[in-house]
């Protein structure tokens, strides 16, 4: 990866931010970006204009830096994420968290659309990620980067435990249950096969998504804490016998989802 790339869109994003740089950020995934929506005092970047950011091409996507405060904190989000299945290197999909990490984050909230493989969920359940299993290629890949962390960092504790128990705190509190699943990441475009599905379901696998796994690792190697969450838009089809997958379907059963989400990621965020 281009450290001088890196450099470039932190001065960059330093000209932009007024007041305290955020330690926290958010990823949004497919139809979540509307969370941004509670986002005090925004300053919105379209990432056309950040020196060396892609383009978001995928759909739910808007494609801003959004800089302003949530639950009382200074916080930046991401609304919408770069995938590998656009076309994009594992070092473009990464490269907004070399950024956040250089500029000062410390706490990383991820966030993306899943389909259901534990035959229990359902469409419109909010899982926590507990772990992960990745069948993407590893972003760590290449010479390492030692100003940002080793060269084979440990996935033992990726998801933070606090975390997880303060978002099933704030949760209650909401009135909503969450679940807590493994999220297994392939790199798409297309949806699972119901042979897939049952291979992820044998591997332990709760749901499934084209996302979020490089960023977590890229921000574990940084030493940043993360928090993971799934919004479940669809559930596996094991039978064979007709299409269950849809790509706006998708985007809209995670915009039902979005505000219940947006409520449980401020509660967590102001008791920090």
């Amino acid at each position: 990866m281009n450290t001088q790339h890196i450099d470039e869109t932190v001065q960059y994003l330093r000209t932009c931010i007024t007041g305290d740089i955020p330690q926290i950020a958010i990823i949004l995934g497919s139809g979540l970006g509307p969370m941004a929506q509670h986002i005090e005092q925004p300053v919105t970047i379209p990432y056309g204009q950040i020196p060396h950011f892609k383009q978001s091409t995928a759909i739910g996507h808007k494609g801003n830096l959004i800089i302003g405060t949530l639950g009382g904190k200074r916080v930046m989000a991401m609304q919408g994420r770069f995938h590998y299945y656009e076309g994009y290197s594992m070092e473009e999909v990464t490269f907004p968290v070399r950024v956040m990490s250089r500029l000062g984050v410390k706490l990383l909230f991820v966030s993306n659309a899943a389909g259901a493989v534990n035959p229990s969920f359902r469409v419109g359940d909010m899982m926590i990620i507990t772990d992960h299993i990745n069948f993407m290629p590893n972003p760590l890949i290449g010479p390492n980067m030692e100003e940002f962390g080793p060269r084979f960092p440990d996935m033992t504790t990726v998801y933070s435990r606090r975390l997880r128990e303060s978002a099933h705190a704030e949760a209650a509190l909401l009135g909503e249950t969450l679940r807590e699943g493994i999220y297994a990441a392939g790199t798409g475009p297309t949806y699972e096969t119901p042979a897939e599905y049952r291979m992820y379901r044998t591997l332990g696998a709760d749901a499934a998504g084209m996302s979020t796994v490089p960023e977590v690792i890229v921000a574990r190697h940084c030493g940043m804490e993360i928090f993971g969450m799934s919004i479940i838009t669809n559930q596996s089809n094991d039978l064979n016998d007709h299409c269950l997958n849809d790509g706006d379907d998708v985007i809209r059963q995670a915009d039902r989802a979005a505000e219940k989400m947006s409520a449980l990621f401020r509660a967590i965020i102001t008791k920090l």
